[in-house]
C-alpha cells in the first residue's frame, strides 16, 4: 500500500494537466486512422456520427474515469480498491493494457523515428508507391535497426516519465501540444493550398447522409473509445494528481475536443493532398509510411513539410506512450513503495524486453502465430485493444454508475388523509460530489451524465467489445 511519508505528485497547473491528458488521447491512431476510417466510410458522414459519440460517450467516460482518480489520489488498482476494496482486480485491466499496448506502440514509435531520419535524409524522392511499400516492407522486416529504433523511443519516454509530473510529464507537454497543433496547422496550410486538395476537404466535411450506416456507427464508436485512451487506467492515474479545486466536468469537455480538433486538423493535412495527387485515402496503416512520403515528393517543398510532419508524429506518439508507461509505474510507487526511478526503469527495461518479439513479428519471426492466426505483435494488439480495453471501459460504467453510487432516492411515505403518499429525494453522493466539489461547482448536467454512465456507455461498449471479438 501507499506510504503516508511518500507525498504525491500534483499537476503544477490546471492547463499542465489538460495539455498532458489530452497529449495522452492525441496518438499515432489521430495521424493516419481517424483520416484512414474517414476514407473508408463516407468522409463528412463518419466525421458526423463522431462528433455526437463523442458527446455522448467520450464525454461520459472521460468524466467517470477523472473522477475516480482525483477522488482517491491513487493508481488504476488503488482507486477501485480504496472506493470498493473487493474491486481492486478491475483497475489491474487497465494496468496491463498500458503495458502490452506500450509494448507495440514503442515499436511504432521506433519506426516514426526512423521514417524522421529518412525524410531529414531526403530518402522520399520517388511517388512510387510500390516502391515505397517495398522501402517499408524492407525495415520493418529487418532484425536489428526496428529494435534500435524502438530502444530510443522506449527511452525518450523513461527519460520523460522518470522527471516526475511536473518536472517531466507536464513540462514536455507543455512544449510538444502546442509545437503539434502550429506543426500540424502549417502541413494543412500546405496540403488545402493544393491544386485539387478541395475535393478532399469536400470529401472530408461535407456530410452525405445516405453513407450513415450501422458499420459506420460501430466505427465512430470504436474510434472514440479507443482514440481518448479510455479504459486504460490513464485517465485515473492523471486524475489522481488533480487538486480538488479543479473543474471535472470543464476538463472532461475540453481534453476530447482537443483531441477530435487535432484528428480535424490531420483529415485536412492529409486527404486533401491525397486527393490532390490521386492516392487512395483509405490505405490503412500504409498511409502513413507508403502513401505519405509518395504526397511529400510530389508536393512543392515537400521535403521539408515530410520532416515537419514525421515530428509532429513523434511528438503524438511520446504524449501517449508517456501516459501508458505513468499508469504502470504509478502503480508500483503506491502500491510497492518503489523510487519513481527505480519503477521507471525496471518498467520500461521489461516493456522493451516485450517490444522485442513485437518486432521481430514483422520479420524473422513473422512465421509465429498466436491468436486467429496472427503475428505476434497483431495478437498483443487484439489483446489489449479488442479485450482489456473494452472491459475495462464496461467495468468503470459499471463499477461507477451501479457501485460506487451517484445518488440515492429516499422514499418517504406520508399519510394524507388516510392516502399513502411516496415522494423521492434525490441525495447525491460520492460521484456526484466529488464532481461538484461538495455542492461548490455547478454540474447542471448532472442527471444527463447518471443515465449515460448507468445505460448508454456500457450497452455501446459493449457492442464494441463483440464486435471487435467476433469480427
Amino acid at each position: 500500500m501507499q506510504s503516508s511519508e511518500i507525498k504525491r505528485d500534483q499537476w503544477g497547473s490546471k492547463l499542465g494537466f489538460i495539455l498532458a491528458a489530452a497529449g495522452s488521447a492525441v496518438g499515432l491512431g489521430n495521424l493516419w486512422k481517424f483520416p484512414f476510417l474517414a476514407g473508408q466510410n463516407g468522409g463528412g458522414a463518419f466525421v458526423l456520427v463522431y462528433f455526437i459519440i463523442l458527446f455522448v460517450v467520450g464525454f461520459t467516460l472521460m468524466m467517470a474515469e477523472i473522477t475516480v482518480g482525483r477522488y482517491a489520489q491513487l493508481n488504476a488498482i488503488g482507486a477501485y480498491r480504496k472506493i470498493r476494496e473487493s474491486w481492486a482486480w478491475a483497475g489491474s485491466l487497465g494496468v496491463l493494457a498500458g503495458f502490452l499496448i506500450l509494448s507495440f506502440y514503442s515499436v511504432i514509435g521506433g519506426w516514426i523515428i526512423s521514417y524522421l531520419v529518412k525524410a531529414a535524409s531526403g530518402s522520399f524522392n520517388t511517388a512510387d508507391v510500390q516502391l515505397l511499400g517495398g522501402m517499408f516492407n524492407e525495415f520493418i522486416s529487418s532484425a536489428g535497426m526496428p529494435i534500435f529504433y524502438h530502444g530510443v523511443f522506449m527511452l525518450i519516454t523513461l527519460g520523460i516519465v522518470m522527471g516526475g509530473i511536473q518536472n517531466g510529464i507536464e513540462k514536455y507537454s507543455k512544449i510538444m501540444m502546442p509545437a503539434l497543433f502550429i506543426i500540424m496547422v502549417l502541413v494543412m496550410i500546405r496540403s488545402v493550398t493544393l491544386d485539387g486538395a478541395m475535393e478532399g476537404v469536400k470529401f472530408f466535411l461535407t456530410p452525405d447522409f445516405s453513407k450513415i450506416t450501422g458499420g459506420v456507427i460501430l466505427s465512430a464508436l470504436g474510434q472514440v473509445f479507443f482514440s481518448l485512451s479510455l479504459g486504460m487506467g490513464c485517465m485515473i492515474t492523471y486524475g489522481s494528481y488533480l487538486s480538488k479545486d479543479e473543474n471535472i466536468p470543464q476538463s472532461s469537455m475540453i481534453i476530447p475536443l482537443i483531441d477530435t480538433g487535432v484528428a480535424l486538423l490531420a483529415g485536412l493535412a492529409i486527404l486533401p493532398a491525397v486527393f490532390a495527387f490521386g492516392f487512395s485515402p483509405n490505405a490503412g496503416p500504409g498511409l502513413l509510411f507508403i502513401t505519405l512520403p509518395a504526397v511529400f515528393s510530389k508536393m512543392p517543398m515537400g521535403s521539408l513539410v515530410g520532416v515537419a510532419f514525421f515530428i509532429l508524429a513523434l511528438f503524438a506518439a511520446v504524449t501517449s506512450s508517456i501516459s501508458l508507461l505513468e499508469v504502470c509505474v504509478s502503480y508500483v510507487v503506491d502500491e510497492w513503495n518503489w523510487t519513481r526511478k527505480k519503477a521507471t526503469l525496471i518498467i520500461s527495461g521489461m516493456i522493451f524486453a516485450l517490444g522485442i518479439p513485437c518486432s521481430l513479428s514483422q520479420g524473422p519471426w513473422s512465421h509465429i502465430t498466436l491468436i486467429k492466426g496472427k503475428n505476434i505483435l497483431d495478437s498483443v494488439d487484439f489483446i489489449a485493444t479488442n479485450i482489456l480495453l473494452p472491459l475495462g471501459g464496461i467495468i468503470l460504467s459499471i463499477f461507477v454508475g451501479w457501485v460506487w453510487g451517484l445518488y440515492k432516492e429516499q422514499r418517504i411515505h406520508k399519510t394524507e388523509d388516510g392516502k399513502t403518499v411516496i415522494t423521492w429525494d434525490l441525495a447525491y453522493t460520492d460521484a456526484i460530489k466529488e464532481i461538484t466539489n461538495d455542492g461548490k461547482i455547478n454540474f447542471a448536467l448532472a442527471h444527463v451524465w447518471v443515465f449515460l454512465i448507468k445505460w448508454v456507455a456500457p450497452i455501446a461498449i459493449s457492442i464494441v467489445f463483440l464486435q471487435g471479438i467476433f469480427a
